[in-house]
């Protein structure tokens, strides 16, 4: 007796939903359209050309994912911001070199594609692209029966950028009386959730109703700042020497990236606030500063280090853009200590 044909389909990816998808997402991303997209979203490939303003460009790329806050997104069904928290983590990393961002590429993988969420989070990407300036040229849906859970789903995304070879940051020439600036965050970021879930699972039914004057989910799943638009304004007329993105790690392990073997960053402690997000967190958690300046990026996103003369100014120019910034701390001998010290 012969077995009745099986599709695709009956073995759980439906084409049709594939294709919907890649018609929702096609608006979005015209949106993002930028100088030297040569072709876009359609394509095997797609096809971009350096800006020929660049005399000599150096081409600079990111990768990373959203990592276990998309455990709260499945969970609290709030999946328009996770896209622009994938764009950011790769994005503010290209721009830590003194890069423009040109484009960018996501990977979305499902058991199960569902084309409303799908378009809900491929929106945030877009949202993200056009908000740094970066187009987002192409990427890939997999939808693969039996490797997810339901309503689950996976993401990474992809940074090019470019800066002129002779305006790359290195951080070498950075030196003893340089001041740090640091730019606030705009929440949690992406890094540190596995703690911010054990913290949620331990504070039970005693969660607080708002945090930093907002309902306490969205406190939570407040994205990533796009730090791109307004750090490259300060790079155009400031002569900045280091940008650290203060991502998983904290303050106490990316700062030392950018900094030049033997010299420290001392940060005052207070010199910028802790929010009623953080002061939760590490109340649940129940744990010391070091901790909280090693897990989390504690209300600072972004670090800046500039000759103590320059520092003033270059301050003034991202507040006018819009950022929040502080004057947390010098650059100094290391002598015995950490390459940063918080004290």
């Amino acid at each position: 007796m012969s077995q009745a044909p099986l599709s695709y389909k009956d073995a759980g990816v439906d084409i049709v939903a594939g294709d919907a998808l890649v018609e929702r997402i096609k608006p979005l991303a015209k949106k993002t359209m930028r100088e030297g997209v040569l072709a876009g979203i359609g394509g095997f490939g797609a096809l971009f050309e350096v800006p020929k303003r660049y005399k000599e460009p150096v081409l600079v790329s990111g990768t990373d994912g959203v990592g276990t806050k998309l455990k709260l997104a499945f969970e609290w069904n709030m999946h328009d911001t996770v896209g622009i928290d994938l764009v950011a983590m790769s994005v503010n990393d290209v721009l830590v070199q003194g890069a423009e961002p040109l484009f960018f590429l996501d990977y979305f993988a499902c058991g199960k594609l569902d084309v409303d969420t799908a378009a809900a989070v491929v929106g945030g990407i877009a949202k993200g692209c056009e908000l740094s300036g970066c187009a987002l040229i192409g990427g890939e849906t997999a939808e693969m029966p039996g490797m997810y859970p339901s309503g689950e789903y996976d993401l990474a995304g992809f940074a090019v950028g470019a800066v002129e070879k002779s305006k790359i940051l290195t951080g070498q020439n950075v030196q003893a009386g340089d001041v740090v600036l640091g730019l606030a965050s705009s929440g949690v970021h992406s890094n540190g959730f596995s703690l911010v879930r054990k913290c949620i699972e331990r504070a039970g039914a005693n969660i607080p109703a708002t945090l930093d004057g907002k309902p306490f989910k969205q406190a939570l799943m407040e994205p990533t700042r796009l730090y791109v638009l307004n750090v490259l304004a300060a790079l155009a007329v400031h002569p900045i020497k280091a940008l650290a993105h203060i991502t998983g790690g904290g303050l106490l392990e990316n700062i030392p990236r950018v900094l030049p073997d033997g010299l420290a960053a001392h940060l005052h402690k207070g010199s910028w606030p802790q929010t009623e997000l953080f002061a939760w967190l590490q109340k649940t958690a129940g744990i010391d500063d070091t901790e909280m300046n090693r897990t989390f990026n504690n209300g600072i996103g972004m670090v800046v280090v500039i000759d103590a003369a320059q520092a003033d100014a270059c301050a003034q120019t991202l507040r006018e853009a819009g950022e929040q910034v502080y004057v947390i701390g010098k650059i100094a001998a290391q002598g015995a200590t950490a390459q940063v010290v918080v004290a």
